[in-house]
């Protein structure tokens, strides 16, 4: 499949070549063959769409002042127009990060579900009278916050873009999106469908660059009042001090090492097709991935037994041409990477399950095998730093306080999940795991109107729900003496 779609930045309403000449080429990682070239934002580029952006903010502008039901159906209109491109982003998307059709169409699927719910909230945002003394009169309202920069990642490139961007629309925002350079292409059909839908200009622009240059120059611009940025916990914390300068917010969604904790009472049936999609799916490529099972020592022989048996049998495949379950991982670089944890596993003591290579049946693409890990310990590197592939690191435990130390014991905090069918016990575990984001007898899972975030070194602020409200607007107290 040839690219059809649109490769210029998008600033001010107006399609343009980059200032400085030069581009982008993305590659297909299931080919490794070139698949598109887009142009590529620098400073002075990211400079002009923060400009834009500040001019449709305007405390005076057609965007701020719109009525909350005339942007409610704007926001409508743009999901409208994402429904009516799903079937060209998803291929975009296949191609342009490796994940298969299925994933990618879920991918779309949850942006359409979050540009409607968030279209709902234009006209719920609300403030509240505060009792004071005497006779006056005490309330608070909730403004824009303004000017939101969204600098999102290359593993999910289309939908981490899309939960950020629409609460901030629907709460009266203006937006600066700077997509992965590794996967620019699905963040350019923001504009099209914010034109699509009659968004005033400026209040989408969409500047694909590289993090050194346009990434840091839009988190540290002095006119940027909200920075959301999901990615690594390094390249996070470089953010957060760029936008120091600037005495901006900051949502910060990082990395992750969620544990899956199984007791002998769960379902080790529902456990392990749990736990498959809690790893293998988009090749493991998620800050959210139970990347380590902390499971009892009278189930850990049965559950690494299925969960060899699941790895093994896993079909591998890339783009719209195969039948394949899991795709490639996104670029030579991050496969090499996922393959020197593969090693260090084995030098540390582990002992592989399943997988542990590349297959041996594909001459092209960026593939890994899905791998298993049994006889891990917690203080080893494959089970406490985030590898961001299809590992699975499984650790024996006797009993549920050590099961609960080992849980905890990681410096990430984002996602956690019990298998138990102890109702008590599954309460009282997730009240003690200290983790934003917990499931039981359930895999990693989200919806648009549940709050999205970590503790620890997983970041802070929450992405979704109520509280990305609260993210993209800020309290104004007014105070009347009525006398």
């Amino acid at each position: 499949m040839e690219y059809s779609g649109p490769t210029d930045l998008y600033i001010g309403g107006e399609w343009r070549e980059a200032n400085s000449g030069e581009t982008i080429t993305t590659e297909d990682p299931a080919t490794e063959s070139a698949y598109a070239t887009v142009q590529k934002a620098d400073a002075t580029d990211v400079d002009a769409a923060v400009q834009a952006a500040t001019e449709a903010a305007d405390r005076d502008s057609e965007w701020r002042t719109m009525d909350p039901d005339v942007r409610r159906e704007k926001i409508h209109a743009m999901a409208d127009a994402i429904e009516e491109l799903k079937d060209e982003i998803t291929m975009v998307e296949s191609h342009d990060n490796g994940k298969t059709p299925f994933e990618a169409g879920m991918e779309i699927d949850m942006v359409i579900d979050t540009f409607r719910h968030y279209a709902g909230w234009t006209d719920k945002i609300q403030g509240s009278e505060i009792p004071v003394s005497d006779s006056r009169l005490n309330y608070t309202t909730r403004d824009p916050v303004g000017v939101t920069a969204h600098i999102s990642p290359w593993n999910y490139p289309f939908q981490l873009a899309g939960r950020s961007v629409a609460p901030a629309l629907a709460t009266g925002n203006s937006v600066v999106l700077k997509p992965s350079s590794v996967t620019p292409l699905s963040a350019l059909y923001y504009a099209k469908a914010a034109e699509e839908a009659g968004l005033p200009d400026g209040v989408v622009n969409v500047v694909p660059g590289s993090g050194s240059e346009a990434g840091s120059a839009l988190a540290g611009h002095e006119d940027v009042d909200h920075v959301t940025f999901t990615g690594s916990t390094g390249v996070g914390k470089t953010i957060q001090q760029d936008a120091a300068e600037a005495v901006a917010d900051v949502t910060l969604e990082l990395g992750g090492k969620g544990p899956a904790v199984v007791y002998p009472d769960a379902d080790l049936d529902a456990a392990a097709r749990g736990i498959q999609y809690g790893i293998f799916m988009n090749a493991g490529q998620m800050c959210w991935a139970n990347s380590r099972v902390v499971v009892h020592e009278d189930v850990a022989d049965e559950l690494v037994e299925k969960m060899a048996d699941i790895a093994e049998n896993i079909p591998l495949g890339g783009g719209i041409d195969d039948d394949g379950q899991m795709g490639p991982v996104v670029s030579e670089s991050q496969q090499q990477e996922i393959l020197d944890y593969i090693e260090t596993g084995k030098e540390e003591g582990a002992t592989v399950a399943a997988g542990g290579g590349v297959p041996e049946d594909r001459d092209t693409g960026h593939f890994v095998e899905p791998t298993v890990f049994a006889d891990v310990d917690n203080d080893m590197t494959i089970a406490q730093e985030e590898i961001f592939g299809p590992v699975l690191s499984i650790i024996e435990v006797g009993d549920e306080a050590e099961a609960l130390t080992v849980a905890n014991d990681s410096p990430f905090g984002l996602t956690a999940c019990v298998w138990t069918n102890d109702l008590s016990r599954a309460h009282t575990v997730a009240d003690r795991l200290d983790y934003g984001m917990v499931m039981v007898n359930e895999t990693p899972n989200t919806w648009p109107q549940t709050p999205f975030g970590g503790t620890k070194q997983s970041g802070h602020g929450r992405a979704q729900g109520e509280e990305a409200i609260d993210s993209y607007t800020e309290v104004k107290n007014v105070h009347v003496n009525l006398e």
